[in-house]
């Protein structure tokens, strides 16, 4: 199956269907995500815009949800900014914390405003 994110003005992701393998291939059997965008706009207007998203991950970073927004730069899929002082990972497209989680077994969440990893009681 063949995952299409739609897009707003923004690049921000609206929606996010899924098509059969056999819309985006060519008479020589290859994959061509032109195709499915055409399928798209044939679907749900001319005026729509719609990038391919990648249910395994295997290209463009992440798969597209709702809310995501598309980095054409980064070639990639990027979620929403949880908190201020995470950073973006332009090779992952991923927000990251600046302090890492410990790593010892234990339930942690994120204080914003102490900036740190608090423990979770169990």
């Amino acid at each position: 199956m063949a995952h299409f994110a739609e897009l707003d003005d923004s690049n921000v992701v609206l929606r996010v269907i899924v098509l059969n393998n056999n819309v985006i291939l060519d008479e020589n059997g290859n994959e061509l995500e032109e195709l499915g965008i055409a399928f798209c706009k044939s679907l749900y207007g001319n005026d729509t815009n719609w990038k391919q998203t990648s249910y395994n991950n295997s290209f463009r970073k992440n798969y597209a949800a709702v809310g995501f927004t598309w980095r054409e730069d980064l070639d990639g899929f990027v979620p929403p900014q949880n908190y201020t002082s995470w950073a973006l990972n332009e090779t992952t497209c991923r927000y990251e914390p600046p302090v890492s989680m410990p790593n010892d077994g234990n339930q942690y969440m994120w204080d914003e405003e102490n900036t740190e990893w608090t423990l979770v009681n169990n």
